[in-house]
Parts: C-alpha cells; sequence; structure tokens
C-alpha cells in the first residue's frame, strides 16, 4: 500500500486521513455568534446548521463519529458559499476558511452525488477552466439569447446559461494582450499577469487595462498564455487534485520567467494563489504566495506617477469576498477610485459585508438561494443612486449584471483598474464635455 492510499484508508472519525479538518482550529470557535449577520445563508434561512459555527459542530461531530457524513449533513457543507466574511467578523480569528476548504475535498471523494448534480459539476469543470472551451462555448451562448432558447434550457443547464456575461462576440475572441509590455519611463520592476479562464474569455478588457495601468506606472508586464487556469474554481468546489495539479503548473510558469510579483485581477484567483502555501504545504509554494498582489494592492504600494484625468460619475465601490474577506484587501481599490478627480465614491448602505451569490461556482450549481442574494446585493447597490459600479472579480460582475436587469436597473459594472486606466486616458477635460460616452463593453 502506497503512503497516499494509506491516508485515504485511515480514518479520522468520518474523514480520511489526507488533509482532515483540523482540531485545533475547531477548538478555536467559542460559538459567540459575530458570525451569524454576515453569514449569507444564515440570513436567508435563519437555522443554525446553515451558519459557520452550526457547520463547525457538524466537522467536530464529523471527527469523533466512525459514520460516514449523511446526507443532510453534506447539504449544510454544500450550502456554504466559502465567502468568509465569518473570518472577517470573528473576534477569535477562526479559520473557518481551513475548515471548509478541507471538507470540500473529503465530501468529493467519499460521498456519491445524485447524476444530475455530478453531471452538472463535470460539466462545470470541463468547461470553465478552459478558455479555449469557453471560447467555442461563446457563440452558442449568443445565438441562444437571440433566439430566446437560454430560458428554454432545462435549471440544471439554464443557471449557467443565464448567469454567463452578455458580451459582444468579437470580445471573447481576442485578448488584445502582448506577452511582454515594456515599462514606461524608470522602471519600477517586472510583474506577471495571470490572465486565467473566465477573465481571460469573458473580460479581456480588464487585462488590457491592467497592463495599460501597470506599464503607465513603471511596470514591466509579461503575460504568459499558460497557465489556462489557476484552479480557484476546482479548489473553491472540492476539486483538491486538479487544484494542485494547477497550482503546481502556475507556480513552474511565472517561477520561469523570474518576475518580482504576480499580478491579478480577479479576486477569487487571487484568494487561490495566495493561499498556495497551505495547499501544497512547500516553501517554494509559500515564496510564491507571498509575491501575489492584486492589481490594486500593487498599485496602492507605490506612488502614483501618471497622471489622473477626471471621470465625473458617481461610482458605488462592491467587496469582492475572495478580496475582502480572503485576502483583506479592502482600502487598496477604494483610494485608486478616490484619486480619480471628479470621480465621487460611494458605499452600499446595507449588508456591505454579504456575498451577492457568486461565489465561484454555486450560482451555478445553487441558482436559487444565488439569485436570492443576488437580487438583495442588487437592491443595496442601486439605492446608492450610483452611476455605476466598481467590482474586482469577474463572477460578482456576471451575477450583479443578471440581478440587476431582472430589476429593470442597467448599471454598468467596471473593474476598478478599468476606471483607472480611463482616467490616464483623459487629460485636461471631463470625461462628459469631451464626447465621451460610457458603455458596457468599456470595462467590467
Amino acid at each position: 500500500m502506497t503512503s497516499a492510499e494509506h491516508e485515504l484508508t485511515t480514518r479520522f472519525g468520518a474523514f480520511d486521513a489526507h488533509r482532515p479538518p483540523e482540531r485545533e482550529v475547531i477548538d478555536d470557535c467559542v460559538h459567540c455568534g459575530f458570525c451569524l449577520e454576515t453569514c449569507p445563508t444564515y440570513l436567508l434561512w435563519g437555522a443554525e446548521a446553515d451558519s459557520p459555527r452550526g457547520r463547525i459542530v457538524l466537522i467536530s461531530d464529523g471527527l469523533g463519529s466512525d459514520e460516514p457524513l449523511t446526507g443532510d449533513t453534506i447539504a449544510h457543507f454544500d450550502r456554504c458559499l466559502g465567502c468568509m466574511a465569518c473570518v472577517s467578523s470573528c473576534p477569535s480569528g477562526v479559520r473557518y476558511d481551513r475548515l471548509i476548504e478541507r471538507v470540500r475535498p473529503q465530501v468529493e471523494r467519499h460521498h456519491r452525488r445524485p447524476p444530475r448534480d455530478r453531471a452538472l459539476r463535470w460539466l462545470l469543470c470541463a468547461t470553465l477552466p478552459h478558455p479555449r472551451r469557453l471560447r467555442l462555448l461563446a457563440p452558442a451562448l449568443s445565438a441562444g439569447r437571440l433566439l430566446g432558447l437560454i430560458d428554454k434550457l432545462p435549471d440544471a443547464l439554464g443557471a449557467p446559461a443565464r448567469v454567463a456575461p452578455d458580451v459582444p462576440l468579437r470580445r471573447t475572441l481576442r485578448t488584445g494582450v502582448p506577452e511582454r509590455t515594456p515599462a514606461r519611463g524608470p522602471s519600477r520592476g517586472r510583474v506577471g499577469l495571470l490572465l486565467g479562464c473566465v477573465q481571460r474569455v469573458f473580460y479581456p478588457e480588464v487585462h488590457r487595462a491592467t497592463v495599460h495601468v501597470l506599464a503607465a506606472e513603471g511596470f514591466e508586464v509579461l503575460a504568459p498564455r499558460l497557465p489556462d487556469c489557476c484552479g480557484a474554481l476546482e479548489l473553491h468546489s472540492g476539486g483538491e487534485e486538479a487544484a494542485v495539479r494547477r497550482a503546481r503548473e502556475t507556480i513552474a510558469a511565472f517561477d520561469a520567467l523570474g518576475v518580482d510579483h504576480v499580478v491579478v485581477n480577479a479576486a477569487g484567483c487571487g484568494s487561490a494563489m495566495k493561499g498556495y502555501g497551505e495547499l501544497l504545504e512547500t516553501d517554494a509554494a509559500r515564496a510564491f504566495s507571498a509575491r501575489v498582489r492584486d492589481v490594486c494592492e500593487l498599485l496602492a504600494e507605490v506612488e502614483p506617477r501618471a497622471p489622473r484625468g477626471p471621470l465625473p460619475m458617481r461610482v458605488v465601490y462592491h467587496d469582492a469576498c475572495h478580496l475582502a474577506h480572503a485576502q483583506r484587501v479592502r482600502d487598496a481599490p477604494r483610494r485608486l477610485l478616490s484619486e480619480i478627480p471628479e470621480l465621487e465614491l460611494l458605499e452600499v448602505g446595507a449588508e456591505r459585508e454579504v456575498c451577492c451569490g457568486s461565489a465561484g461556482i454555486y450560482n451555478l450549481v445553487a441558482p436559487e438561494a444565488a439569485a436570492q442574494l443576488g437580487v438583495r446585493k442588487a437592491r443595496h447597490l442601486a439605492a446608492t443612486g450610483a452611476d455605476a459600479i466598481a467590482a474586482g472579480n469577474p463572477g460578482c460582475a456576471a451575477q450583479l449584471s443578471l440581478h440587476l436587469r431582472g430589476l429593470g436597473t442597467e448599471l454598468p459594472i467596471y473593474h476598478p483598474v478599468a476606471l483607472l486606466a480611463r482616467s490616464l486616458n483623459v487629460t485636461g477635460t471631463s470625461a462628459r464635455s469631451s464626447g465621451r460616452t460610457w458603455r458596457r463593453s468599456d470595462g467590467v
């Protein structure tokens, strides 16, 4: 028997010995309840088992039992969005993120899902992390919308099709990002940019804006075509083996470039890559994770060099969960937006810490719960009276666009770096007086 086989047959209660949830993390929870008001599923249903502290009790029970996890228990784990708002709100510093990310692979290894659920998860993992396949799928999505076929699809296929960004086909066929972009002026360093999967295909203008701003601020930018995906989608849904493989490929690709930092403009990807050290448990992975920066995080670390032009807009900032809670990056995007002349930065008044319902593939496998959260968040954002929304994650952008349309509100959604890139291109006149128009296709 190999060591890997031994790990999978040795038991810690209901869990095998390969990265089981840690008892010392469980014991950190004092069940104070501070997590309840920020937990999306507890807000929806008010059930203790659908709260972070309730799920911690279920995990503890699993460690103390020789019986397999029940279907009801697994359902409570599946309902967790993994938004990590509970981690931010916990006064005891409980690492719930470590617990749930260790439980999910255990569930996938030892629980046989119903056939339709298995098929949907397989389909999502066979398409979303693969940019070439996504580009082939894009024409079918566009045609389906034009012909009114999307709403006629069964729920399992209809949810992913409805959430997919409604973008011009030409936008999905190119990235427009060179593999090397030199710094303008004295160099501040060399960075690598993750192109990834969903961002690369559906929001390539975010990559173009990222390269434009970084180069203008003195960074040489290398944008390798590989890896296809960082593994975030598989990691957050329990596909540990695939996530480990993609993590190793990502580390190898960027280590070969000799960059100072690895820049990410998608919150979920940044969260996963900053967690490679814990996933792989190697010094090389930990060193890599220490070099990962969200693009807003990196730009906020340096003194602005390129002059900002005015953008007379009222913009409300949406905190992507994997940026605010997982990466603890909150101030940097706000600071960058605040530096743009004539841009008025607004904040959400209610439930700011609550997830919009995107959460990796959550809005695709649990569309009803995700839709309730999406509508709530869309209403809160629209209520600010903003002209546009700034959001640093493609999943949030797609989710919010869908539910804003459902409310009859066509608020454009931009990545913060896309607004910053526009500001760098405005010289001396305001965006309105110069005849510029703000279009949905200009940025996420």
